[in-house]
């Protein structure tokens, strides 16, 4: 980090497992070295949050170009792709517009603990997630660490889930909408998705990581259907138990990130009258998550 930068930041760790906060910081105003400090900040800690920001679409843009390439909005459940003029932005929202129509995806109910977009080969890495307009109560953005819940793993568990692989679901999203143009399938043995090392190494830190997704529709190669469920409601809730796990109480203003391949996450319900509107970008993967090296070799 650039001694500018150390004296102007104060970090505060979130919790041991996972997060940094830090303050200080004019988003709409940093420089590259600046991002680039504050992207080995995010890496170290797996999450990041600078709260007090008052971005517009194209200053978050901006920001999000320096920590790395960014993936085009996904299609909604509801056609929409993404924030006009600005093709790299998702918008998560529970508001109708005059059309009658969602103006954004995921609505206003609970979403699962998972990692975005994991059932494609190479998922975007992290994501950033910025919030314009929250609801009064509700809509908490939970992370949970995987760095420590694979340090704290019992060694029976450590053994059967090395080398192993599980099929990332493609045919749902995380609030459990059917994703648009695929058929319902709750199979796991027949359901789209892509294939992931159960432990990985991380490709920008180098360290060992648990790398799950969403639970539903979720396949361990190689084992018995039976097997595979237990197996992976074992490893689920191990990893979210409260000492790996951090509630995020959205502020307006609030700018949070997460990767992907170090964290799972999930969100709170809130009410359905009240208005939650967030504006995300993600980051491109330069390359499918690898297995570690013992694994490899």
């Amino acid at each position: 980090m650039t001694a500018p930068a150390r004296e102007k930041w104060n970090m505060r760790p979130i919790t041991p497992a996972v997060g940094m906060e830090v303050s200080g910081v004019d988003v709409s105003r940093i420089d590259r070295s600046e991002a680039e400090a504050l992207a080995q900040i995010f890496y170290d800690n797996s999450a990041l949050l600078i709260r007090g920001q008052e971005l517009t679409p194209e200053v978050l843009v901006r920001f999000s170009r320096f920590l790395g390439d960014l993936d085009e909005a996904p299609v909604n459940e509801g056609g929409k792709t993404a924030v006009e003029g600005f093709p790299e932005i998702y918008v998560i929202s529970n508001i109708v517009g005059g059309n009658g129509e969602p103006v954004g995806s995921l609505g206003a109910g609970e979403a699962s603990w998972h990692t975005d977009m994991s059932y494609l080969e190479r998922p975007p890495k992290a994501s950033m997630l910025y919030s314009v307009e929250i609801p009064p109560a509700g809509g908490n953005t939970w992370l949970a660490g995987m760095y420590a819940a694979l340090e704290a793993m019992p060694a029976d568990m450590h053994r059967e889930v090395e080398g192993r692989r599980i099929k990332h679901d493609g045919t749902f999203n995380s609030a459990g909408l059917l994703r648009k143009g695929l058929v319902e399938s709750n199979d796991p043995m027949t359901s789209p998705g892509a294939f992931h090392p159960i432990i990985c190494r991380h490709a920008d830190t180098g360290r060992d990581v648990l790398y799950l997704a969403s639970r539903r529709n979720a396949y361990v190669d190689g084992l018995t259907l039976e097997r595979s469920e237990q197996l992976l409601d074992e490893l689920w809730a191990f990893a979210t138990q409260p000492q790996f796990a951090y509630a995020h109480e959205w502020r307006v203003g609030d700018l949070l990130m997460w990767d992907n391949r170090s964290t799972l996450h999930r969100r709170d319900p809130f009410e359905v009258t009240a208005r939650r509107y967030m504006l995300r970008t993600q980051f491109e993967c330069e390359a499918p998550p690898r297995a570690t090296l013992s694994e490899a070799a």
